[in-house]
């Protein structure tokens, strides 16, 4: 059975101080209210069309790019806005890819250098969240974790599903990412004991 490391299985929380330094403007708009809609296929068609144009751009400085968060698990209903993990060698040198991702409309939103270096910028519509990662982040391997799982496991899908609709219809606008926590460390937890993607 693979084994995982312990930086992939703890989920790293930021501190209040360090919370209150992330934002560099203004959240958008797409994180409130909180819509969840049934999964759409366009979706998958949408990330296609951005990683074509990112790996356009950004050429060999692109060591991985990948479909992830529910709208890249088909079945799953979502927010209509489609996750994006961009690896690259170093996020800190922000002069060797932010100028060329601002050139093609996203701005950035976040800066976590103590969330595994994370950056994450939006398009212009703010339908698009590109989360900028260094090389061999924890992080990325998660998000990978989670999708997959919840592709090939009917159950945790449907359970989070359902988690996320009714945390939107209860949860404060800034409450709904840690709102969903438990149920996402639930299933993580089954990941990890299966072994599954180590």
């Amino acid at each position: 059975m693979p084994e995982f490391s312990d930086d992939i299985r703890q989920r790293l929380l930021g501190t209040p101080e360090q919370d209150a330094t992330r934002l560099v403007r203004e959240p958008p708009n797409g994180w409130k209210p909180i819509v969840i809609e049934e999964y759409d296929p366009a979706w998958a068609d949408r990330y296609e069309a951005v990683a074509a144009t990112l790996r356009g751009t950004l050429a060999d400085q692109v060591l991985g790019l990948e479909h992830v968060g529910s709208t890249s698990v088909p079945g799953l209903a979502a927010k209509s806005i489609v996750d994006v993990d961009l690896t690259i060698a170093d996020t800190e040198e922000e002069s060797r890819y932010l100028p060329a991702l601002e050139e093609l409309g996203y701005v950035l939103v976040l800066r976590e250098p103590w969330w595994h270096g994370h950056r994450m910028l939006v398009d212009a519509d703010e339908t698009i969240h590109l989360h900028v990662w260094p090389r061999d982040t924890p992080e990325a391997v998660r998000h990978r974790l989670l999708r997959d799982w919840l592709r090939t496991h009917p159950d945790d899908r449907e359970l989070y599903a359902a988690t996320k609709r009714r945390l939107a219809r209860e949860a404060a606008d800034g409450d709904y990412t840690m709102a969903k926590s438990e149920v996402i460390d639930a299933i993580f937890e089954r990941i990890f004991a299966s072994g599954a993607g180590g």
